[in-house]
């Protein structure tokens, strides 16, 4: 019998470093898609471009869940990860977004202990939810998912506080435990004696713990590696130069690498697997542990 995503996923993270690379739509899942079997849905990328605003809590769930829910249509079998802040404030609400995550085909949430107004996990000024309070919040998430993976993510700053909390959070029966805005992969040294659990790590450009080559992390300890916003920057950057190039010229530029027959290749592929069946639209060679192989130079 064919395992749920949630299953597919823990059995993952329990037996090798799995990277999650953060996209801010349908069409920077796709690219990425071709190259990682797990993709990130961060709340600082749909922030962005969903809204135009930052990550300081403007996010509606049910933007969130129609958001995944056409990536998952276009990506029948790849791991999506979903950042879904503090559960968007009360209990019960969590509860019912990840119910509904699951539902569409989330293979698992990342659930902060912060209390608002939120901030992006690598930003200064961030207040955190009390301990027992969070755990309370956390453990009716768990009780409501059947099969979901739960990153359980403490925004503390201090040492001690982190392993009292990531300590709390896998006593709790969190699948994963995430301390982030972390400066160095010698504090998850501290984690992995601290726990047994899998444990997860964050990464953004510009944030405090710069960049980390994937077998470093996985030396550490780092069982999820998470890429928040490469796509997001890359786009930024990419989409400033053109304006520039354009606004300079007055002609725009037909040289680049994509054109109309590019873009339209690659939203076919979309199309393809939207109207066919998931198990006829990805075969073995398109499934996440097959694109995680490639992307590690292990497969072909």
């Amino acid at each position: 019998m064919e395992r749920g995503f949630g299953a597919r996923l823990r059995g993952e993270v329990g037996e090798h470093l799995v990277p999650c690379v953060g996209v801010y739509d349908v069409l920077s899942a796709t690219i990425a898609g071709r190259r990682f079997g797990a993709l990130f849905m961060s709340g600082f990328g749909f922030a962005a471009s969903h809204y135009g605003l930052p990550d300081v809590g403007f996010i509606a769930w049910p933007d969130m869940v129609a958001y995944v829910q056409r990536i998952r249509s276009a990506l029948p079998q790849h791991h999506l990860l979903v950042d879904v802040d503090d559960g968007y404030c009360d209990v019960e609400v969590a509860c019912h977004v990840v119910r509904e995550l699951e539902a569409v085909g989330a293979s698992g949430v990342v659930l902060d202990d912060q209390r608002r107004p939120h901030r992006c996990g690598h930003l200064e000024g961030k207040q955190i939810l009390e301990l027992d309070e969070y755990v309370a919040k956390l453990e009716r998430v768990l009780a409501s998912r059947r099969d979901l993976v739960v990153v359980a993510r403490t925004d503390a700053t201090d040492p001690d506080e982190i392993l009292r909390r990531v300590q709390a959070f896998e006593r709790a029966g969190a699948d994963v435990v995430l301390a982030d805005g972390l400066s160095a992969l010698d504090q998850v040294g501290a984690i992995r004696d601290a726990v047994r659990c899998p444990i997860a790590f964050n990464q953004i450009a510009g944030g405090k713990s710069g960049a980390l080559a994937m077998a470093d992390m996985a030396g550490a300890g780092v069982s999820l590696a998470i890429y928040s916003t490469p796509g997001l920057f890359a786009a930024q950057a990419a989409v400033e130069d053109a304006m520039d190039a354009l606004a300079a010229s007055g002609r725009m530029d037909v040289s680049g690498r994509v054109d109309l027959a590019a873009c339209n290749r690659l939203l076919h592929e979309n199309m393809s697997r939207t109207v066919a069946p998931p198990d006829a639209a990805a075969g073995q060679g398109d499934r996440p542990q097959a694109i995680a192989a490639r992307a590690a130079g292990r497969g072909k």
